[in-house]
């Protein structure tokens, strides 16, 4: 990686929140390193291994809760499909009982006449 990437690569790892101790520890040192002139090979090496490390338990996580989200969203769906549908089973009961009521006042009404 050239220099000006490494140094882009740092800035953008920088920008993170970061809590861990060990994270924070090698993030100071590279950027201490950086301003004094440079960082050499093993330095670098350790830097993007505590990156790697550090960001690859959050992929974990963050994939683990994707897998989450994805298994509520299918019984969230399953249930407004369900939801849908006994929807539409009230709905035509309420047009069956409604003909049904019709018919009597209809019929009321004439018997009355």
């Amino acid at each position: 990686m050239s220099d000006d990437r490494f140094r882009a690569f740092v800035a953008r790892v920088g920008e993170f929140y970061i809590t861990d101790r060990a994270m924070k520890a090698a993030q100071k040192t590279i950027e201490a390193e950086l301003a004094a002139g440079g960082a050499g090979e093993s330095a670098r090496g350790r830097y993007i291994e505590a990156v790697r490390r550090y960001f690859a338990g959050f992929e974990r996580e963050a994939r683990a809760q994707l897998r989450d989200v994805d298994k509520r969203l299918v019984h969230a769906n399953q249930v407004r499909f369900n939801l849908t549908a006994e929807r539409g089973v009230v709905v035509k009961r309420i047009e069956a009982t409604q003909g049904v009521l019709k018919e009597i006042e209809d019929g009321a009404g004439s018997a009355r006449g």
